[in-house]
């Protein structure tokens, strides 16, 4: 595994990068060498501390996020979420998902502000897509726990959209000329 760290208004020190890397190393085995992990630890005040990983393999993608007062205690958490996601989705998605049938490579790019009066657009990202069915759109939106997931629907062609509805169950928008 290649990891990699950002560290935003924070200096990372070197016994957080060796509790990481020993912590990554017990779900070493379930990715290939090629799996790249992004580490984000965010300092947003002196009582919230933000850390952030990201785990790209093949076609896969998990993520976790978690805020609190300690960064190891965050870490923590972030590692329970990780675990948790990687055991609830492996088995399921090497049956569904053929090898590289999604690839998530994301390209983020900042657009400035046009003017005041207007919508402001934040953040555009690129993505790109493939042609998968409605349930591994499901799975993949589950597993970087998104509440939206944009697709090429494998059995109409038609990009399509899923999402997670506020009763729990999920939901399919569709193009339509009418």
């Amino acid at each position: 595994m290649k990891i990699t760290y950002t560290a935003r208004k924070v200096t990372l020190k070197d016994n957080f990068k060796e509790r990481v890397e020993k912590k990554l190393s017990k779900l070493e085995k379930l990715f290939t060498p090629d799996a790249a992990v992004h580490v984000v630890v965010t300092l947003e005040s002196i009582n919230r501390q933000t850390v952030e990983i990201t785990v790209r393999d093949k076609a896969m993608v998990y993520r976790a996020e978690s805020t609190m007062t300690e960064m190891n205690d965050a870490l923590d958490k972030v590692m329970d979420i990780l675990t948790r996601q990687i055991r609830k989705n492996k088995t399921r998605l090497e049956k569904k998902i053929k090898s590289g049938s999604i690839d998530d490579i994301i390209k983020d790019e900042n657009t400035e502000p046009v003017d005041e009066d207007k919508y402001e657009i934040m953040r555009k990202k690129q993505i790109l897509v493939k042609p998968i069915s409605v349930e591994e759109a499901i799975l993949e939106m589950n597993m970087v726990n998104h509440d939206f997931f944009m697709f090429i629907n494998a059995e109409t062609d038609e990009v399509n959209v899923v999402y997670k509805r506020d009763d729990g169950n999920y939901g399919l928008l569709e193009p339509s000329a009418d």
